[in-house]
């Protein structure tokens, strides 16, 4: 990997192309070194689970409402959409549309967190959506995914966007026209147009994740997908892109991060090194947000110890800073205390999780975010005895590049009635790579197979997984197997009207 120093310039500058992190990104992208296996099988991987958390929510109201729109907008040869006959096809950036908020919908999918934090698998739908459209093979899209993972993570470990209160997705949108443009072959000059367009409309602020969170923040990757899809249409018809987007003197680095003096080193690897950043991500074991998962593995280990709940006076978490800030007392947020906030804001206050993985002993997608569980007495009794502390410490191992050091979770002390105090940590997941139970193949089969159960017919689920076991050696026909088709009769359609799809309502 080189280190790459990436810094505002003013317009007076000389300033080649080839230095512009744009054209860095796009470089990487168009190198066709080979995809080592390893990487190839964790794609397989990844692709497994990004199906298993969409058909979860399939028939949740953001998701059915992402594919109304999407079926709306019919296309040959067009992609797949979740949940719909794989011959019933749409546009490729509404495809991934669809697809992308049914991935986020229940924060349940693959995550990586560095300097910034971001959730990779969103980059699958839109380079799956376009190499169906485009006739690509199984190969293609390993290449596509594997530089999409490539320059997100590399971006996420040099460019921190939250402290400027910048969207993670912002990162995303980059990574998937990268993604694309490897899939298609693309030249790098055409890569580095749609790179810097994705960036110029994707770029938007932290209040997704703020306060009284809707259902935007799973519209919100999708909504980059999309973005990236049109930005890499634009720039394979020869349109440009603002530029330089990161380093211009009125562009992203000089106002929307740290201003003309700040200077951000980004990692990329070097021409003809092999793209291996999505061995670095990270599995969701539980449907919450990422800094949850050692935590709930902890309550569920904690729980026994304790006993009866009821004896508890008080329990601190402490953790990083960002785990403090972001879902913690830190936030300041109200409505993460709130026993009728959304789904979205539970998900984002690790009290509230906390308490419930205590009281259950585990922690489930749909039923620990249920309204009548969130308001029971006793939980929000619980609930409101949690806080939690920024230690050094733990925001030291969360910035740590050594893998063997970096951790996402913290020390909990639970002070009981009788002043005696339970203490325990966790570093990370059970499920992370350097976790107790690192999850392999056979645990993303069997993710799936429990998340799908409810929705899609134990056939369709073994020809799915078949079709991904030969991943790199699929056809461009063959791609369109990587869809999983729901029972109708437990498929829901959106019984609101939009724009689209609309029938005509202009009077006669």
């Amino acid at each position: 990997m080189k280190i790459h120093d990436v810094r505002s310039r003013r317009s007076a500058e000389t300033f080649p192309r080839e230095e512009q992190l744009a054209w860095k990104i796009a470089a990487v992208a168009a190198d066709p070194v080979p995809v080592e296996g390893e990487v190839a099988e964790m794609i397989g991987n990844r692709i497994i689970y990004n199906a298993a958390v969409a058909a979860a929510a399939l028939n949740r109201h953001p998701v059915v409402t992402a594919r109304a729109q999407a079926m709306a907008h019919s296309c040959a040869p067009g992609a797949t959409i979740f949940g719909v006959a794989a011959d019933r096809r749409a546009a490729p950036e509404w495809a991934a549309w669809a697809n992308g908020v049914a991935v986020r919908e229940l924060d349940y999918h693959d995550t990586f967190l560095a300097a910034d934090y971001s959730h990779p698998g969103d980059n699958i739908p839109p380079v799956l959506a376009v190499a169906q459209q485009c006739g690509r093979t199984g190969a293609d899209l390993v290449r596509g995914i594997a530089a999409a993972y490539e320059i997100q993570v590399d971006l996420v470990k040099g460019i921190c966007l939250h402290e400027h209160k910048i969207d993670h997705i912002a990162h995303l949108g980059p990574s998937a026209a990268a993604g694309i443009g490897a899939a298609l072959g693309l030249p790098a000059e055409t890569i580095c147009q749609a790179v810097q367009q994705a960036l110029h409309v994707t770029t938007t602020t932290r209040q997704s994740r703020k306060g009284e969170i809707s259902s935007w923040k799973a519209f919100a990757p999708a909504f980059a997908g999309k973005m990236a899809i049109e930005a890499v249409d634009r720039a394979m018809r020869g349109e440009g892109a603002p530029a330089p987007i990161y380093e211009g003197e009125d562009g992203f680095i000089a106002w929307l991060l740290g201003g003309p003096e700040a200077v951000y080193r980004v990692p990329l690897p070097e021409p003809g090194e092999p793209k291996r950043a999505i061995l670095e991500t990270y599995t969701k074991a539980h449907s919450a947000e990422y800094q949850s998962q050692a935590l709930i593995d902890l309550a569920r280990r904690l729980g026994p110890k304790i006993g009866d709940l009821a004896r508890i006076r008080e329990i601190i978490i402490h953790t990083s800073h960002h785990t403090h800030f972001v879902i913690g007392s830190g936030a300041r947020d109200p409505q993460k205390m709130g026993p009728k906030a959304s789904r979205e804001t539970l998900d984002h206050s690790i009290m509230y999780i906390f308490a419930v993985a205590l009281e259950d002993g585990s922690w489930h997608h749909e039923r620990s975010y249920a309204p009548e569980r969130a308001a029971r007495p006793d939980t929000v009794a619980l609930w409101h005895k949690i806080r939690t502390i920024e230690d050094p410490e733990w925001t030291r191992r969360y910035h740590a590049s050594d893998p063997a050091i970096k951790a996402f979770g913290g020390r909990v002390s639970v002070i009981l009635e009788d002043g005696r105090v339970i203490e325990d940590e966790s570093a990370v997941a059970d499920a992370h790579p350097q976790g107790a139970r690192p999850f392999r193949r056979e645990d993303y089969v069997a993710k799936f197979r429990m998340l799908a159960d409810c929705i899609i017919p134990a056939p369709e689920q073994a020809r799915f997984l078949a079709t991904v076991a030969r991943l790199p050696q699929l056809s461009a026909r063959d791609l369109y197997g990587l869809n999983i088709q729901a029972d109708p009769k437990r498929l829901q359609s959106s019984a609101v009207a939009g724009i689209f799809g609309h029938p005509d309502p202009s009077p006669a």
